[in-house]
């Protein structure tokens, strides 16, 4: 018992350094590269803490410069990376046991140093001239000599790119001396242009992205090397180009190719054989024939109605094309079976593929006939009968004369009668359609938004005046009728007359009362109230319609939502009868999904509403229907957001009421009239938003 007590606490703190020390582990999180003036670039390594010292030893013969990270591991999304500096062809980091090793291939080796900032190490690569070089006493100082760059009498001191008329991209080049050797070639589809001991400024050495100009160059990558100045020109498509200088200009210019001009290229390059020459008098073609081949070291058969003799003198021409040219000066023909080349009078060769057509359709009348069973899983059985139809090599349908099909609707099965060989054929052509459809979900955001602004401004004011008898008590009352009955009740109970403010109106010329101020006068004899009330609002209406429909690819889909109208129709006899009108939100759609995973969509969509209702003529009416209605066709990225279209509507609509004579007195006409005014916008917009749902959710 006391050993194990003992042992626990050692174990714990075996553990926790264990622990620790794996959670000390250098780890390297990111990898950054960037270039430098005077031909140099940088590559940046940012740790999970400081990093540890590393090792570092170069190679001449490749050129290389290789450093150790003793201890550290890599988290690196990539281990190659490809550089575009001019001395630098890229880096490999790769883990390898308790260590992390970063190579940096280069062309030539030049001199690098090293520092640490912070969770970060730099690695410069690179040497501005002679004087860079280091010391001997230098750690990072390399161990070989490096040669320096040759002395450079020329500047690329400004680049330009255009686009012709005729669809040309044409790159410009400012030179400071015009003497400058030049080499011009294609490589890999790439143009490359290299300037001999040329170099380029700070501010030209970069990627330049021409896409925009829609020409076959899409981009133009500057850098130098130990020789000079290098330029590649990234291209696409069928393209010729034409190099020429004029004094300190160089221009290079690509071109698009025509269809025509490509098919001619096509021809002129139809033949890659090897070239051979033949230069012969009167000598037979089987002679040929065989030079060819034993040129070729190709197993070649000729006919024994191959004869004749020829005459030709071909210098340095391709050996299929001067087999080509000798078949069809003598009438033959030729076919490849496996590795023999057969050649025979082109009527023969015709002649036996014929018999074996016709042999070939002998054996299927008397071949045997098979019965299968096949489910089909994704498609209709009668839609895939349908298929059949397509021509066969033989010609006709896919199922023989001999053969049926019969459609089995309620297991979606087919029963196949037919020949071994058009079985197998029946069932390639199954395989290959009897496969899910793509499917996809549109969402469509139909969005009427509304604002308003309504001014109402009014006054309302109103008096009465009490008539006293000839006692002198209260008699008769004049004036606002609305506080009549109150001022009666007044009299009678022989209390003091009472009015409510505001209330006691002569006229009214003003709104509802949600709002506003009331000023009043009162003596023994007179009563004068008047209400000032002003409102001004202003709201935003939004109504929002959010139909969703699924389909397959290139398969229509339709969904509706609203109402159907119903109104009397008289007929001729005079008799009434119901019908209805459609007032419904409808969302018509096609998706066609492209090859990039985008989609096509052919789309009507429908928002009607009811409207007023208007004479039929014989005595009934039926109701109009307000209809906003976009047919398009849009191509959209899958689950991107497309705008398809907005109808804008405003309404000014200003009303005046006032008391004749009384509210065109100015300035205090405006105690006798009211004013309103309206204002609505009204914005239709309609958002489309496709997405391809996942194939794992069809399996």
């Amino acid at each position: 018992m006391t050993t194990g007590k003992w042992l626990r606490p050692v174990a714990g703190v075996v553990l926790g350094a264990f622990a620790m020390a794996v959670q000390a582990e250098p780890i390297i999180q990111d990898i950054e590269f960037s270039s430098r003036p005077g031909s140099k670039f940088e590559v940046r390594l940012d740790f999970n803490e400081p990093p540890p010292e590393a090792k570092a030893y170069t190679i001449e013969k490749p050129a290389r410069i290789a450093m150790d990270f003793p201890g550290a591991s890599s988290k690196l999304e990539r281990k190659r990376y490809s550089l575009p500096y001019g001395n630098a062809t890229g880096v490999v980091v790769l883990e390898s046991g308790d260590r992390t090793r970063m190579v940096v291939n280069l062309v030539k080796l030049v001199p690098y140093e090293t520092r640490v900032e912070g969770n970060s190490m730099y690695l410069v690569v690179g040497q501005d001239g002679d004087d860079y070089l280091k010391p001997a006493s230098d750690p990072n100082r390399l161990p070989t000599e490096v040669t320096p760059v040759a002395d450079v009498d020329s500047e690329i001191s400004d680049l330009q790119f255009q686009r012709t008329a005729d669809g040309e991209g044409r790159l410009t080049l400012a030179l400071t001396d015009p003497s400058v050797d030049v080499n011009v070639f294609s490589e890999a589809g790439d143009i490359k242009l290299q300037f001999v001991d040329t170099n380029v400024p700070e501010r030209l050495m970069r990627r330049f992205d021409v896409t925009d100009f829609a020409t076959p160059v899409q981009s133009v990558d500057v850098n130098t090397t130990e020789r000079g100045a290098t330029l590649t020109l990234k291209t696409a498509g069928d393209f010729d180009y034409l190099a020429y200088q004029t004094n300190n200009e160089y221009v290079l210019s690509v071109k698009p190719l025509t269809l025509k001009e490509v098919e001619e290229r096509r021809n002129e390059f139809a033949y890659v054989g090897d070239r051979i020459s033949l230069n012969f008098q009167d000598i037979e073609v089987r002679a040929v024939l065989q030079l060819i081949a034993d040129f070729t070291e190709m197993n070649l058969v000729a006919s024994d109605t191959v004869r004749g003799r020829i005459t030709l003198r071909l210098q340095n021409v391709p050996w299929d094309q001067a087999l080509e040219l000798v078949l069809k000066t003598k009438g033959l023909d030729k076919r490849m079976i496996g590795n023999v080349l057969m050649v025979a009078p082109a009527a023969e060769i015709a002649e036996r593929e014929r018999q074996e057509i016709e042999a070939n359709k002998q054996i299927a009348e008397l071949a045997p006939l098979v019965s299968e069973f096949v489910r089909i899983r994704y498609a209709k059985a009668s839609d895939v009968t349908k298929l059949f139809q397509a021509g066969s090599e033989e010609g006709g349908s896919l199922i023989s004369s001999r053969g049926s099909v019969v459609v089995d609707a309620r297991t979606n099965s087919l029963i196949i009668t037919d020949t071994a060989n058009k079985m197998q054929e029946i069932r390639d052509l199954i395989e290959l359609v009897d496969i899910p459809v793509r499917q996809v979900m549109i969402e469509s955001r139909i969005v009427i938004a509304q604002s308003d602004l309504t001014h109402n401004l009014g006054i309302e004011w109103g008096g009465g005046y009490i008539e006293p008898d000839l006692n002198g008590n209260i008699g008769s009352i004049s004036g606002d009728t609305a506080n009549v009955a109150a001022l009666n009740q007044s009299i009678i109970n022989g209390t003091t007359p009472s009015v409510s403010y505001p209330g006691a109106l002569l006229v009214d010329l003003g709104v509802a009362s949600t709002s506003g101020f009331a000023v009043g006068f009162t003596s023994d004899d007179l009563f004068l109230t008047a209400e000032l009330s002003a409102l001004e609002a202003a709201g935003e209406g939004e109504v929002v319609s959010q139909p969703k429909v699924i389909t397959g690819d290139k398969q229509q889909a339709n969904i509706k939502s609203g109402t159907e109208i119903p109104y009397q129709e008289a007929s001729a006899s005079g008799a009434t009868s119901t019908s209805f009108k459609e007032a419904v939100l409808e969302l018509d759609v096609t998706p066609s999904i492209t090859p990039d995973d985008r989609i096509m969509l052919d789309l009507v969509i429908k928002q009607d509403s009811v409207g007023e209702l208007v004479p039929s003529g014989r005595g009934g009416f039926i109701p109009s229907i307000d209809t906003t209605e976009l047919n398009s066709q849009v191509l959209v990225g899958n689950g991107e957001t497309v705008v398809l279209g907005g109808v804008f509507k405003t309404e000014d609509l200003e009303s005046v009421n006032k008391v004749p004579f009384f509210g065109d007195i100015p300035y205090v006409g405006a105690f006798f009239r009211s004013t309103s005014i309206s204002k609505t916008k009204t914005e239709t917009l309609i958002f489309i938003t496709p997405k391809i749902l996942a194939d794992t959710l069809l399996d």
